[in-house]
Order: structure tokens, then sequence, then C-alpha cells
């Protein structure tokens, strides 16, 4: 036993979840985000189709809100697993280390070149695969299509906003700090980080297959991106987190279209719109 209790620890698995236990951390993320995105939102925002601007500062704050959340929510599982939150823990207990070889479990820095082609793939799916798969979902599901003053398309299809935003350095503030929530220290350290180390008693080798599922159907606060998000979780976060025992890989590839939205909002902000 004492054994198998240091391969695992070397592993990064550790002790691990329940099914309960799983469901549990997922509700804890999902339930505040859909509250804040179906409940919060529209009231604060009755008239979010008449002015876009105003609902979209409004949803930004509000999912971010939820998004600082579940860092603090992994934070808690953090302490009550570990009993402390030093960094060598942290790192450790959430994967925040050197890609490791699938079959000698070694670190080998050689292994971040896989970032690339996952980048490439993920632009490429952005570009030409993302828009049909979600236009697939809602023509399958029409009750989950986006509403009116929900798209922050609405925000930047309008030259008129675009002029208000020039200069708005508060805006791209706002857009970097809800970036940095979303796919870094917020749904990647949770879904990557704490629970997909813990997931492969319940879901053997398919527990990056159900973590990506997951991570789809938590997005309940914006429900015509979840079988998109189911895509991505699976494939480009979820497997090359596990497959290489590393979160920084689902951290990196999620954080690519993070980056290229704060290129295009400090665009608009100094006037290139």
């Amino acid at each position: 036993m004492e054994i198998t209790a240091r391969a695992n620890a070397m592993a990064g698995r550790g002790e691990q979840y329940s099914l309960g236990r799983i469901l549990g951390i997922w509700a804890l993320a999902a339930v505040p985000m859909g509250i804040l995105g179906w409940i919060v939102f529209p009231a604060l925002s009755p008239d979010a189709g008449s002015d876009p601007l105003g609902a979209g500062v409004t949803r930004i704050t509000l999912l971010t809100i939820g998004l600082i959340w579940q860092f603090v929510l992994s934070m808690i599982v953090v302490r009550q697993e570990e009993g402390n939150l030093r960094w060598e823990t942290f790192k450790r207990r959430l994967r925040l280390n050197t890609p490791r070889d699938p079959k000698s479990g070694e670190p080998r820095r050689q292994l971040w070149l896989w970032v690339i082609p996952l980048l490439i793939v993920i632009v490429v799916a952005e570009l030409s695969l993302m828009s049909y798969v979600n236009r697939l979902w809602t023509a399958i599901f029409p009750f989950f299509a986006e509403p009116a003053g929900y798209s922050m398309g609405s925000v930047f299809g309008s030259q008129e906003i675009l002029d208000r935003l020039v200069g708005a350095w508060w805006f791209l503030g706002l857009y970097v700090a809800n970036a940095l929530f979303n796919t870094i220290l917020g749904e990647e350290l949770l879904f990557r980080g704490v629970l997909l180390p813990k997931m492969e008693d319940v879901f053997g080798k398919w527990s990056w297959v159900a973590n990506g599922v997951l991570f789809g159907f938590y997005h309940v606060h914006q429900p015509w991106s979840i079988l998109g998000s189911i895509v991505r979780g699976v494939l480009l976060y979820a497997f090359p987190s596990w497959r290489f025992r590393s979160t920084w890989m689902g951290i990196i590839v999620h954080s690519a279209q993070s980056v290229y939205m704060a290129f295009l909002i400090l665009g608009v902000v100094l006037g290139l719109a």
C-alpha cells in the first residue's frame, strides 16, 4: 500500500475523488456562474438590447466575479487537502510543472514544443469550425440560442460604440482581469488543476474526456457554447494536460483566444478599429 501511495503521489494522482465530490466541485463552479448570468445580469440590465456597451460591461464584470470565485474555490480545496497554500504545495497539487513523458513520467522540457501544434489547431478551429459547431448546437436545441444583448459581438459590431471606446483603457483592463481569471486562475486551475488529477479512479483512462464534458456543461451561463466548449475542453485543454501531467498545457492553449481578444480590444482602445 505504501509503494502504491508513493507511486500515485509521484504521478500527481494522490487520493482520488468520488463521483459525488467531482460533481459537487463542478456544481460549486457552475451554479454561481448560472446565477450571475441568468438572474443577476437580467436584473441589472433589463434593457440589454438597447444598451449593448452597458450590458457588455455588466456581463463581463459579473462573470469575472464568478471566475474569481473559482480561484478562491481552488484555494479552499488545496488548503483543505494539503493543509497549507505554500507555492511548492500549490504547484505540486495543481500540476503546475514541466510536462512529463507519458511513458517514463519524467519531466522533459522538449515536450513544451507540443504547445505549437496545439496552438495552431485551436486557431484553425476557432476561425473555421467553432461557429458551425455552435450553430449546429443551437439548431438542435434552439432554446439555448444566445439572447439579444448577451453577445460582445453587438459591442464590436457598432461603429458608434467602437468610437466611444477609443481611449477607454478601463475597458481593456476589465477584459484582461476577466481573461486572467478565465484561462489561468479560474477555469483552468479548477478543471485541469483541481479536478483532472483526481478523476481517474472514477473514469479511468477516459478521465480527460469526462473532464472536458464537465467543462462544457459548466457553461450554463452561456449554453449556446456548450458543444463548442466540450470539443475544446476534451481535445485541446484536458487531453494535453492529462497526457503530459501538466496543467500548463491547458492554460497555454486556453489562453490563446484571450490573448487574441486582448490585442483586438487594444486596437479598439487605440482607435485603430
